[in-house]
């Protein structure tokens, strides 16, 4: 006997797909012009959805685009957002997610992301530093971080995670300004360097807090 699916299941079905398409025409438009500056009727045909749909789903295209550009840098960090089995010899929350940014190229989407965004009609003064949509994709990550821990981490203390998880993904965003301003970001063998020294950096201060005074601001930069 076949069972028939709920009314609301459907119904979320089709507006996770309605959603899933928006956001993946929206980053085909941004790949194959290499811009954010599209319009929600362009986007709209391409998603095969109405003007309507699109707005059902989003404020606007700068909230879309912040999606693709967090979808972009959490596929950077799949080894993290993927949660393993449990595993006795875990090293630690901390460890786990120290070595998941390590290990992640963090580089290549930040560069991708940056000369895309940079091709908006945003002002001269704003190109000069990190986008805001950018940064603004660090800080979605967080949600997405903690409930990966939480999973992997049942008992652990769920403001402890936020704090350590939202402690990571704002220092991404912070270390993300300093990159940009002091490479261009742009992805080559200095840049990677420069990334991996901020990175140390900020893993050091959220190992070990700020008990021996702030750094001095150059040691921020590499």
């Amino acid at each position: 006997m076949q069972t028939s699916v709920p009314v609301e299941d459907r119904r979320q079905a089709l507006k996770d797909r309605h959603r899933q398409a928006i956001v993946a025409a929206a980053a085909a438009l941004m790949h194959e012009g290499q811009t954010t500056d599209f319009t929600v009727d362009e986007l709209a045909q391409r998603a095969d959805v109405s003007r309507r749909t699109v707005f059902n789903h989003f404020g606007s295209v700068r909230d879309i685009v912040s999606e693709v550009c967090s979808d972009v840098l959490s596929a950077a960090v799949e080894s993290l957002i993927t949660v393993p089995g449990l595993d006795a010899a875990r090293p630690g929350m901390f460890e786990e997610i120290a070595e998941a940014f390590r290990a992640a190229d963090l580089v290549a989407p930040m560069a991708y992301l940056t000369r895309l965004l940079g091709n908006s009609p945003i002002p001269t003064p704003v190109q000069a530093q990190a986008h805001p949509v950018a940064l603004r994709a660090f800080t979605e990550l967080s949600e997405r971080l903690c409930a990966a821990m939480l999973n992997r981490y049942p008992e652990a203390d769920k403001l402890s995670v936020h704090l350590l998880v939202g402690a990571m993904t704002s220092g991404l965003g912070v270390l993300y300004h300093h990159w940009h301003c002091a490479t261009g970001a742009v992805d080559t063998t200095e840049s990677r360097r420069a990334w991996a020294d901020l990175l140390d950096a900020l893993l050091e201060k959220v190992r070990s807090g700020y008990a021996c005074g702030p750094a001095s601001p150059q040691s921020l930069h590499p």
